[in-house]
């Protein structure tokens, strides 16, 4: 009896973590539409990411100072390729693959990072086995991303080039996590963010100097220019990190991962209702196979460890 209340107290008190990842997925969500404001009101993708990524480190920077480097070089060159794979490579290819497809398609697209990821992993790692449901998913999950393409380069008629660079996004993310594995064991969320955000902004600086599109300040004026880069800075950026941080150890990583499933599906409803993009048959079911793909690859695939352990610096 008193195991089963100190589950039910521990279960009430995990609560505000759910909420918490919810709110965070939703924001990504959200993250889609706002890029697309941006894009449309002159800014380059390039410049998108980096005044994200800046305002994101700068509040990481007051609130996680020192140390300023990693243990050794070899860790700082894994901090680098983190900067690279989880920023500025990742998120370049992302805003610009929004210029050129859906916003929808983007956000379902980069969905299939889990499963690329987990399929690095078993490569990598001889322990990790893939089990039937893993490669069922996937299968299911790429046929979907086939519709998904296939929806917008025939029935809309968008340049399927947007879409590629979505595949690039999402193989991108997945070697960012698989980065992380032995960087969460040794440091901590703060530390591994900060350092990504800053080297995620120096490794896009070579991108923005062969950007020959540069807005102008007085773009900065409009009120909606000046929301959407607040939002993806302080809230689909910097507040999204802390509170997937704070799920991921309180409720476990598989089970907040979950929580990723909803993001394309708040694009898809807000790209509809505020962009006016079309939801054809097609895509329809694109979505419902990437989605149900990545469920099925992870409810029925192999449970792999919940989360690794870390260490405060």
């Amino acid at each position: 009896m008193e195991r089963t209340r100190f589950a039910h107290r521990r279960q009430s008190s995990n609560f505000k973590y759910h909420i918490g990842a919810l709110i965070a997925v939703s924001a990504w969500g959200a993250s889609f539409i706002c890029t697309k404001v941006l894009l449309e009101h002159g800014l380059s993708a390039v410049e998108i990411y980096i005044y994200r990524f800046i305002l994101a480190y700068l509040c990481t920077l007051c609130i996680c100072p020192r140390p300023f480097l990693a243990n050794d070089w070899k860790d700082e060159l894994k901090f680098v390729l983190a900067g690279i794979c989880g920023g500025s490579v990742y998120f370049i290819a992302e805003n610009t693959a929004v210029m050129y497809t859906l916003v929808a398609n983007v956000s379902l697209i980069t969905t299939t990072a889990p499963i690329i990821a987990t399929i690095m992993l078993s490569v990598i790692y001889k322990n990790e086995k893939l089990s039937w449901g893993i490669w069922a998913g996937s299968v299911v999950a790429f046929i979907g991303v086939g519709f998904v393409i296939f929806n917008s380069s025939v029935v809309v008629k968008v340049n399927p080039l947007g879409d590629l660079l979505s595949l690039l996004a999402a193989v991108c993310w997945a070697v960012y996590n698989v980065m992380l594995r032995p960087l969460n064991a040794v440091y901590s969320v703060w530390f591994i963010s900060r350092k990504t955000f800053f080297y995620g902004v120096i490794t896009a600086l070579p991108f923005l100097a062969l950007d020959e599109t540069h807005c102008p300040l007085s773009v900065f004026l409009n009120v909606q220019v000046l929301i959407s880069i607040a939002f993806l800075g302080f809230v689909a950026s910097l507040l999204s990190y802390i509170l997937w941080a704070q799920a991921i150890k309180h409720v476990g990583a598989v089970k907040s991962q979950n929580y990723q499933y909803i993001t394309p599906i708040v694009t898809l409803i807000l790209s509809a209702w505020l962009l006016k993009e079309p939801i054809s048959i097609v895509g329809a079911i694109g979505c419902t196979l990437i989605l149900g793909g990545v469920i099925l690859g992870e409810k029925v695939g192999k449970s792999a460890p919940d989360s690794a352990p870390q260490t405060r610096r």
